[in-house]
């Protein structure tokens, strides 16, 4: 699995284009994956025959392990020569049991992986594991223990590597797992040690994990005599252990408990430690935008902006793009680790948009140096590429203020969390016809409700509440979108 994006751990394998005997090209695609906030579609860099997909749809595989194995020969593996054949399916079993002990082995090359390449031979290396005391290290072991620097496996070897390295057999050391697996089984109460792996190299999977919590049908004289204690029919005791045993979830539970994975783990993240490091200030602002829905109608119905799609939205985001020309200081970031306050001379608005595979924010790069038919233009691009699950990761990084339009579900408006890295973000309540003064009189207006949530390190109030203020005039008159610019 590689990085498809910048830092990213793991990705969601979600569809599988190739099979088992498929012939590939180079350049071809062979899988889509979900990472933090994108579906990426996966190319093959190189000719042959499929000849192992080792993970199926719907598993969350961490980068840097195989998920597929290619025989680059042509035809199927033969069985002495693997190593020439089928690279790849060597490359996926390193023989991470002995590693070296403190130093590196020699550069062994690169393997072309799923993009570009990357995937160094030793980057499984691992410390040396402490035997266990009082273990007298048995003679069956030693192949493992006294070739450190090997990379090719023999084939007889993985079948029985596993069971030495999660304490299955005699000299077994720490289980091979990954930190998040390591949390997992923790959270779950399963012990490391009694879970037979079925990752590449010994190492426990998630799903080995899961498989070892899941309750497994127990005979009636393992289980607990107290358990029939609660129960109102004292002679059901002997009948009735079977029966609490039972799993506590089944097809009428009344919970339903969702991995917490993708789209929903990376907004998860990015709230909590934009909630718990920027101290969040909220402000408000009720106007009147008649005027503004009037001008949404004439330009739909105009020559300049035929073809392009015309909503409130767009002028809105132009209006923000006017403000922050007049507060530029709202367009900053703060710098922890330098103690910084990062002015931006450009703005890439983030558009926050509610997809099927959850809440995206991506960003329309250099927004403010854009017409309002270059605008729409872009938002239309933006949001259907989000819809469709289309969005990289690239668009989605360098954000310096953010919008999100809650008025379409009717909402009047929130109170916005930052997206990380920026210092405002700008909710959009529903515009709502209600009676409002005008001209003196009360008459039926379109109205709605800003609010604007900013960073108190760097945003002061008179700051944010000029900014909140020159926007709702903006669209109170329009007109200023032009002798504001």
């Amino acid at each position: 699995m590689p990085d498809v994006g910048e830092g990213l751990t793991e990705a969601e394998i979600l569809k599988w284009y190739v099979q088992p005997g498929d012939t590939v090209e180079d350049g071809q695609v062979v899988c889509e994956v979900e990472t933090a906030k994108a579906a990426v579609e996966l190319p093959i860099p190189f000719d042959g025959t499929v000849h192992e997909l080792r993970f199926p749809e719907g598993t969350t595989v961490d980068v840097g392990q195989v998920i597929i194995s290619v025989n680059v020969g042509g035809g199927t593996a033969p069985e002495a020569p693997a190593a020439e054949a089928a690279p790849v399916v060597q490359a996926a079993a390193p023989a991470p049991v002995a590693p070296a002990v403190e130093e590196e082995a020699e550069p062994q090359g690169r393997t072309p992986v799923l993009v570009g390449y990357g995937v160094a031979a030793s980057s499984t290396k691992r410390r040396p594991r402490k035997a266990a005391q009082g273990a007298v290290p048995a003679a069956p072991a030693a192949p493992a223990q006294a070739a450190p620097a090997v990379v090719p496996v023999p084939v007889a070897v993985p079948v029985s590597v596993p069971e030495q390295l999660n304490g299955h057999g005699p000299g077994a050391g720490r289980p091979l797992a990954k930190p998040p697996v390591r949390k997992l089984a923790k959270d779950l109460g399963v012990d490391l040690a009694t879970v037979t792996p079925t990752g590449p190299d010994g190492i426990i999977t998630r799903e080995d994990v899961h498989a070892a919590a899941a309750p497994a049908p127990a005979p009636a004289v393992e289980a607990p005599a107290p358990v029939a204690e609660p129960v109102a029919v004292p002679a059901a005791v002997q009948a009735a252990p079977a029966v609490q045993a039972a799993p506590a979830v089944s097809t009428d539970a009344r919970e339903t408990r969702v991995p917490v994975k993708g789209v929903r783990k990376a907004t998860a993240a990015a709230m909590v430690g934009s909630a718990f490091t920027a101290p969040h200030v909220t402000e408000f602002v009720t106007f009147d935008i008649t005027r503004t829905m009037k001008l949404v109608e004439e330009l739909k119905s105009g020559t300049d902006m035929a073809g392009l799609r015309v909503n409130p939205l767009l002028l809105i985001a132009k209006a923000v793009l006017v403000a922050v020309r007049r507060n530029p200081e709202i367009n900053a970031a703060w710098d922890e680790a330098a103690q910084e306050i990062v002015l931006k001379h450009y703005v890439n608005l983030g558009i926050a948009a509610a997809t099927p595979r959850g809440l995206l924010v991506p960003n329309i790069k250099d927004a403010h140096a854009q017409t309002l038919p270059e605008l729409s233009a872009s938002l239309s691009e933006l949001i259907s590429t989000a819809r469709d699950g289309k969005t990289t990761p690239a668009a989605m990084q360098g954000g310096t203020f953010t919008i999100t339009n809650v008025g379409v579900f009717g909402v009047d408006t929130g109170t916005p969390i930052l997206n990380p890295g920026e210092s405002a973000i700008l909710a959009v309540g529903a515009i709502k016809l209600q009676p409002w003064v005008h001209k003196g009189k009360v008459k039926p207006r379109q109205v709605t409700t800003l609010a604007l949530s900013f960073d108190h390190r760097l945003v002061d109030g008179e700051l944010g509440s000029k900014f909140l203020a020159d926007v709702a005039a903006i669209l109170e008159q329009p007109k200023r979108l032009i002798s504001w610019a």
